[in-house]
């Protein structure tokens, strides 16, 4: 009896010691994650085994696993997995639960995108979640990038393709007088548009331009008159004078002039006239000295002293009214 009580003493230990060894066995293993697709200190919980709880926003569980998984940057949270961004959006963080549309200026043409594209220059686009940008119109471009609209090329210079990054000047001998021209147009007939000029300009007096996008103006040659700076000068008349910049011919004075070379000379009948008016001056200037002579000598004849010409040179004695006739008048005044 006794040596059967020492038996039990000592098995009695050695099955205790083999159930605790088969209840460590049966203790569930340890789960490792994914360090890639989950993150656990981004409010990611695990799933009690004996009380299931929901996933927080921007988790989900991986099919129906004990753990919530964190969607990773470009993607959102779905009720059981991770989308991709669609094209237009982005998402730069992970664990969020919805993705953001491009802004103005960028855009996103694939899915699943962790940031926007910019537009190039000469692109633009002018509203949220693109998925493309827009080329500048003729008559517009954008020189920076993430552009959200076009700007029209100013007066004088022009863009004739899309996707301009800069417009250029218009060349000599055209213009452009509105914003957004997309092509010059050139100068008319009469006028003209030089390197310095910002549009066309007319011809000054003197001068033509009789092409179509001309780059100066000429000066009217001598022998002929411009009378409008569109027409082609104009041979001078043969009785006219025409010099160089001429806007009309010059004419000798008609009837008393008369064209002789370079220079106007008299005409015969002017010299006739002139002659004609020197006799008659000489013969006046004859007749009044021939005149005075004879007026002379009959006061000399009549005896009037030169000095006294209402006196006689001979005095007589005679007397009326007690006054001599040779006596001096004498004024007594007012």
């Amino acid at each position: 009896m006794r040596t059967t009580r020492l038996s039990l003493c000592w098995r009695v230990p050695v099955l205790c010691l083999l159930l605790a060894c088969a209840v460590v066995c049966q203790l569930p293993t340890t789960t490792t994650t994914d360090p890639l697709t989950s993150t656990p200190d981004v409010n990611c919980t695990t799933v009690n085994s004996t009380e299931c709880e929901a996933c927080s926003p921007g988790t989900h569980s991986n099919n129906g696993s004990e753990w919530c998984f964190c969607c990773s940057s470009g993607s959102c949270a779905n009720s059981s997995y991770c989308m991709p961004c669609e094209s237009g959006f982005y998402q730069p963080q992970g664990g969020q639960v919805t993705c953001l549309p491009c802004p103005h200026g960028l855009y996103s043409n694939t899915t699943g995108s962790v940031m926007c594209q910019s537009c190039q220059p000469g692109y633009y686009t002018n509203g949220t979640a693109s998925v493309s940008c827009m080329p500048c119109e003729k008559g517009h471009f954008s020189s920076e990038q993430e552009a959200s609209r076009c700007e029209p090329c100013a007066r004088g210079t022009y863009c004739n393709t899309t996707s301009c990054t800069h417009c250029a000047v218009c060349p000599d001998g055209q213009e452009s007088l509105e914003d957004g021209a997309a092509e010059c147009s050139l100068c008319h007939p009469g006028m003209y548009k030089g390197p310095r000029d910002d549009q066309c300009k007319y011809c000054h007096d003197g001068e033509y331009q009789v092409n179509w996008g001309g780059e100066k103006c000429e000066s009217c040659p001598v022998g002929h008159y411009c009378p409008s700076p569109d027409v082609s000068p104009i041979s001078c008349p043969e009785d006219a004078f025409c010099p160089g910049g001429s806007v009309e011919p010059s004419y000798c004075m008609e009837t008393f002039l008369r064209k002789d070379g370079d220079s106007c000379t008299l005409a015969p009948f002017t010299i006739t006239i002139l002659v004609i008016c020197v006799v008659v001056i000489l013969v006046g200037v004859l007749y009044i000295v021939r005149k005075q002579k004879r007026i002379a000598q009959r006061r000399r004849i009549l005896g009037f002293d030169p000095k006294s010409p209402l006196l006689h040179s001979k005095r007589y004695s005679k007397s009326l009214y007690g006054i001599t006739y040779d006596a001096e008048p004498v004024y007594a005044g007012w």
